[in-house]
């Protein structure tokens, strides 16, 4: 302990990293202050009752946008426009060559698909405000006329969201981290007092079941135990499977060039373990509740069988296959659209570098392959447990927005650690240590 704060101490003595740490919480709270600016022409009581029914699609925008959505502000939309943006590119520079030439272009091809990006963020914003407007049309005030109120919503959530990404880019540019993610980040963290109020709430409720007053106080505060112990266990074991890597032994064949020996080292290919990330599990809730929230908001008032089916989708047991088989099949898609492994072993053919009992070339490129592969079936098994094992909880136990633990600790848990080693990376240039070590 007293290391951390030594180092945390040497990190705050480093004039440059100061900077940069003071104005990323300074973006940090703008966003905060943003997110309590409510929506001109909008009732939030009446809008949030309306948003609630949208089920766990409804939740999940509204803990990433801190509260915004059920609150009726500003950033309601949150950043979600920005991240199904860059989901969009990601698949599109895979399928469109130019945009994979432009890519590969380094800074500047980096530079023209973020412009490309911010465009199709105003656009998709555009369209998600008009279709939220027209779902909660029953929550506008009577102030002014229908069709200007309605605009003036839908500029409103859309001009919102444009300035999140203003302040994510700001973060990107002069702060420490990446922005966005922090902006996740920090609406994740502002709910957890929230979740931890429900829980004690629950506990409390277990108690007063029981007429002895001793045994519910008990069983309250073993309910609230096990709960806690189950999180922390959680967290231990995200952390855990992140930072797991499986290390492929590279050895470099030695060059002689005039009097020089080069080469000769040997290296490791680190191939993570949860290589997506936190992608396959936004993708499948995404597409799960896509259904059940159209119904919602166009055809709440249908006694149709389908729509009776999608209504109560999530509370059937084939939710949860379904939900395992989207996370298993997202994350080989994820994977094979991020990861290259031709490249990889042309880049060690380039270099003279060669995997110990593989020829290089093909053989090595279908090594690394089928390695990655088996790694998936780990990476989709661990992001399926972490999700399912925090719902069926919620499920069982009737605790509200505990369907949401597994990927709050995955989103915070990543976050953290790619905060950290950027930090630790500016520590090292000032000849500190790290706070891995």
């Amino acid at each position: 302990m007293k290391g951390l704060f030594n180092t945390m101490f040497n990190a705050w003595r480093v004039p440059e990293l100061r900077k940069k740490l003071l104005f990323t919480l300074f973006i940090l709270a703008l966003y905060m202050i943003g997110g309590l600016i409510p929506t001109p022409g909008m009732d939030a009581e009446k809008f949030h009752e309306l948003v609630k029914g949208w089920g766990q699609i409804g939740s999940l925008m509204d803990i990433i946008s801190a509260g915004g959505l059920y609150s009726a502000t500003i950033f309601a939309m949150g950043i979600t426009p920005y991240i199904n943006s860059s989901i969009i590119m990601q698949l599109l520079t895979v399928a469109i060559p130019a945009l994979e030439r432009l890519q590969k272009e380094g800074e500047t091809g980096r530079k023209k698909i973020q412009q490309i990006v911010r465009v199709v963020t105003v656009v998709l914003a555009l369209t998600q405000a008009s279709v939220f407007t027209y779902a909660t049309r029953s929550a506008m005030t009577g102030y002014i006329a229908k069709p200007v109120n309605a605009v003036l919503i839908i500029m409103t959530f859309t001009a919102g969201t444009a300035f999140i990404m203003w302040l994510g880019e700001r973060i990107n540019d002069k702060g420490i981290g990446n922005g966005i993610s922090l902006l996740i980040f920090a609406g994740i963290v502002t709910r957890i007092p929230t979740m931890a109020e429900s829980l004690y709430k629950y506990a409390l409720e277990i108690s007063g079941k029981i007429s002895n007053a001793a045994l519910g106080f008990a069983a309250g505060l073993a309910v609230f135990s096990i709960v806690t112990m189950i999180s922390v266990a959680i967290i231990v074991f995200v952390v855990f499977v992140q930072n797991a890597e499986r290390r492929l032994p590279v050895q470099y064949s030695k060059r002689v060039v005039g009097r020089k020996v080069y080469g000769g080292q040997s290296s490791h290919i680190p191939l993570k373990v949860n290589q997506s990330g936190v992608m396959p599990v936004i993708f499948s809730m995404s597409m799960i509740a896509l259904p059940s929230t159209i119904i919602t908001m166009f055809f709440s008032d249908s006694n149709n069988i389908i729509v009776k089916w999608f209504r109560d989708f999530d509370s059937s047991p084939v939710y949860y296959v379904v939900n395992f088989l989207l996370i298993i099949g997202f994350t080989f898609f994820y994977s094979a659209i991020q990861f290259n492994p031709i490249e990889i072993s042309n880049n060690l053919q380039k270099n003279g570098g060669f995997i110990p009992g593989v020829r290089p070339g093909r053989p090595t490129s279908d090594f690394i392959a089928k390695t990655a592969f088996r790694l998936n079936w780990a990476d989709g098994l661990f992001l399926a447990m972490v999700v399912l094992v925090p719902t069926l909880m919620g499920k069982l136990t009737s605790l509200q927005n505990v369907w949401f633990a597994g990927t709050s600790v995955l989103i915070l848990t990543g976050v953290a650690n790619d905060l950290v080693k950027q930090v630790e990376s500016q520590m090292v240039t000032h000849h500190y240590k790290g706070f891995l070590d």
